[in-house]
């Protein structure tokens, strides 16, 4: 018997419920208002009263109207058919939906149950399986998605049978498990899981010792982005964190992408809609929409779905993630979502943290970013989910306390700077402020000395210098002028510059260097620090800068250029000469 209430007070989008019988926290109720049902979350149980978010517009709600308890949390649906589409925070399918607009109370399913899949058994009768066991495979686009026993079933079970080879529906019995009792279970390709929890069916969860290739020069050679790690990019308005965000979309080195946008606005989502379908995957041949799945939460679309949306995401990248996958889990942007926290913290009355965000708002964001990661399965198969979030601090604030708060839990730290961005330096990641803490794990230094070469990271760090060298620098003749400042500064000024046109700064319009492989980035990158490394004898800071634009546009030239190609070779040889035509002698 399912537990009833009458709604009792409206606060904008918080109902207070008063139950008739046992609440859960976080348990999903449906608020009828006429003959429209609202989707809605418990979220604070005081006595008999509960109080509700719901999902919706509370327009026309009126005291004393009917709310059902359904008696379980806000589940996402995890079966075949979930790549390619567009969902909203609560998992409705919006190609379903009618009109511009999402309808209040609509809900569609999230999949199709009615399609058959082509069945390929894995396991056999007599295996002994737990929950994430594979039992089964259906090709999903070009994947192949796995069937496991559900994640909810914990203990040791055994297989007494499996379904023979052939077309299915979802709700169909794939297999047949027992218990250590004899209990029988019927698995079918269909399984459902709470989204506010982590899933948590693998055998150990080791530090990330991968990286992740973005194809981003400045993200791959300065901050490297480990496979199941965390970052984060903050950056005021119009800095390029969108674009940034599509352009690794596009280029990683990832078997599913799940984009959640997260009270973004509208346009910017189209973008994707009608971007991706049309854009091919180098790695596989198929269009890039194959391996995509959107959450899709934009502003004009209810807030408190925005809470949901996120979880939704990382709940089904967990899921991809126990076949076996590299998923990469987008969101764009963690600011709305913090901020739909905030407004549903000040309705129920709690005590405000700064700038009236949430008291745990650190903790909240914490726990989240710790679902991502690197794990073991219990078949010794490898799984990962990346999460990369962006923050939009307002007016470009980076001590406000949701880029705090994020400081604190991701391992990447991306900052766009306005200034990067006015003068047209894109991507605009300062080279300064920005960090990768996986540069400092002995796990990725080995894997970096394998993968590129031996003491990379040394390397690394010896560009950042030159960087930093040639900022301090820059305000020196900033603050002296041109000729009150010996020629060494101009020289250690324009070296500086040098790595930022060349390795920092690319354009994501073009075809060529758009997406720049790992194999290019070291080359490029060694010629530009060999080229630092070198004594120039200039006579005065004209010469100087004078030398250093014509080898800045060159080097320029061979970014645009394809890779080995005769053109690309011909541009080296320039650079090659020009510099040893000025080394000091």
């Amino acid at each position: 018997m399912k537990t009833t209430g009458r709604v009792k007070g409206v606060i904008s989008n918080i109902v207070i419920v008063d139950a008739d019988g046992a609440v859960g926290q976080n348990e999903i109720c449906f608020v009828h208002t006429g003959s429209t049902k609202m989707m809605a979350e418990v979220i604070k149980v005081i006595g008999d009263d509960a109080y509700v978010q719901v999902y919706d517009s509370t327009r026309g709600l009126k005291i004393g109207d009917k709310v059902e308890f359904e008696g379980h949390m806000l589940e996402a649906t995890l079966a075949p058919g979930l790549l390619s589409r567009n969902y909203d925070g609560l998992q409705n399918d919006l190609e379903k939906m009618e009109g511009l607009f999402i309808n209040r109370g609509s809900i569609t399913d999230p999949i199709d149950f009615e399609r058959k899949w082509a069945f390929e058994p894995l396991a056999k009768a007599g295996d002994k399986v737990t929950a994430a066991s594979w039992l089964g495979q259906v090709q999903e686009m070009w994947i192949s998605h796995k069937i496991m026993v559900p994640f909810v079933m914990t203990g040791n079970y055994t297989v007494k049978s499996v379904a023979a080879a052939g077309e299915y529906k979802v709700t169909d019995t794939i297999a047949v498990v027992t218990d250590a009792d004899g209990n029988e279970y019927n698995i079918t390709m269909v399984q459902k899981w709470p989204v506010k929890q982590a899933i948590r069916c693998y055998s150990e969860k080791p530090r990330p010792y991968r990286v992740m290739e973005t194809g981003v020069r400045s993200i791959d050679t300065f901050n490297p982005l480990a496979e199941g790690g965390t970052g984060f990019i903050p950056g005021p308005f119009g800095a390029g964190k969108t674009v940034l965000q599509h352009a690794i979309s596009k280029q990683a080195d990832a078997d599913v992408i799940i984009m959640v946008a997260c009270g973004e606005r509208a346009n910017e989502v189209v973008e994707i809609f009608a971007e991706f379908p049309e854009l091919v995957d180098p790695r596989t041949g198929h269009t890039l929409m194959e391996r995509t799945i959107i959450i899709c939460n934009t502003s004009n679309m209810p807030v408190a779905a925005r809470e949901a949306s996120v979880y939704t995401g990382m709940t089904i990248g967990e899921y991809y993630r126990s076949m076996g996958l590299k998923v990469l889990v987008m969101a764009d942007s963690t600011s709305r979502w913090a901020q739909a926290l905030r407004e549903m913290s000040n309705r129920l009355e709690e005590l405000p943290g700064q700038d009236a965000f949430p008291m745990d708002l650190s903790a909240i964001i914490s726990n989240f970013y710790s679902r991502a990661g690197l794990v073991k399965l219990y078949n010794g198969q490898t799984g990962s989910v990346t999460f990369l979030g962006t923050v939009s601090p307002a007016g470009g604030n980076l001590k406000e306390p949701v880029t705090e708060s994020t400081k604190k839990a991701a391992r990447c730290f991306y900052a766009l700077s306005q200034g990067r961005a006015d003068s047209k330096r894109y991507p605009a990641i300062d080279p300064i402020d920005s960090y990768s803490k996986y540069l400092e794990y002995p796990e990725i230094r080995e894997y970096l000395d394998g993968h590129i070469e031996k003491d990379w990271v040394d390397r690394v760090y010896e560009g950042k210098t030159i960087v930093q060298r040639g900022k301090e620098a820059n305000d020196q003749i900033n603050i002296l002028g041109d000729d009150g400042v010996p020629v060494e500064y101009h020289e250690r000024f324009w070296k500086g510059e040098l790595i930022d046109f060349v390795i920092l700064q690319q354009d994501a319009f073009d075809e060529i260097d758009a997406n720049c492989p790992l194999e290019r980035q070291k080359m490029m990158y060694e010629m530009v620090l060999d080229i630092c490394r070198k004594n120039f004898d200039f006579q005065d800071f004209e010469t100087c800068s004078q030398y250093f634009k014509g080898l800045i546009n060159l080097f320029r030239q061979m970014n645009y250029s394809e890779w080995q190609s005769e053109k690309f070779l011909d541009y080296k040889r320039q650079v090659e000469k020009l510099v040893n035509d000025k080394v000091a002698k």
